[in-house]
């Protein structure tokens, strides 16, 4: 996946600074199986950009949270909270290393318009269109989930080499006094014919953790201090 190997391995290596520490904290991470029947594959931008029908990697990683747990006032009107806890995942801990990546990289005036401030990623609704540090763009947003388009900057309109679509899940369920938060992925080659999944075992590996990080930070926003 070029560029977010390459993020995710950065980002991966400062978070896993404490290899205890993380695993801990992260223990009720849990990948869930996901298959072709999941709502992502059918959707028109799976579709469109993926024209070929390339083999993918794709996961979703959820953690469930009391209800008496989150903070009353994102419950009292839906999409609430998955407005916070998207803004948990980008204004939260575990994307500083990589929006600093990202900012080194891609910070300059024709993406001034693009969100890379930390006050900006924690206070935005994520409406259609938004563009995160010139590396993802909102593609669809409901009362329980926020879809940005990745794998490459925004800029690009077309199909790309690298591409994907990354689901940011927020279910209240009433009957369980549950939250469900989730992380959804599904990465693709966009361009060209590919026989294999866009990244190795050992990427893959790193991008679950990496995704776990990013899944913990956030719940942390949505939870009452």
């Amino acid at each position: 996946m070029g560029l977010f190997s390459r993020a995710v391995k950065v980002t991966a290596a400062g978070g896993l600074a404490s290899i205890g520490v993380f695993f801990g904290a992260t223990r009720n991470d849990i990948f869930e199986p996901i298959d072709t029947s999941d709502h992502i594959f059918h959707s028109s931008f799976f579709h469109k950009y993926n024209p070929n029908k390339n083999p993918t990697l794709h996961d979703v990683c959820v953690r469930r949270v009391p209800l008496d747990k989150i903070d009353p006032a994102l419950l009292e009107k839906k999409g609430k909270l998955v407005e916070a806890f998207c803004a948990g995942v980008w204004g939260g801990m575990g994307y500083i290393p990589q929006r600093a990546y990202m900012a080194r990289k891609y910070q300059n005036p024709e993406t001034a318009n693009h969100l890379w401030e930390r006050k900006d990623l924690l206070s935005s609704t994520y409406e259609l269109g938004t563009i995160i540090t010139d590396h993802f763009e909102v593609v669809e947003k409901t009362e329980d989930h926020i879809t940005v388009r990745c794998g490459d900057s925004p800029r690009i309109r077309e199909v790309r080499d690298s591409d994907g679509l990354f689901e940011i899940g927020a279910v209240i369920k009433q009957d369980e006094s549950v939250a469900e938060f989730s992380l959804k992925s599904c990465f693709y080659q966009g361009l060209g014919k590919a026989e294999a999944a866009p990244m190795g075992p050992y990427v893959a590996w790193l991008h679950r953790q990496y995704t776990k990080l990013l899944l913990e930070a956030a719940v942390l926003k949505t939870c009452m201090r």
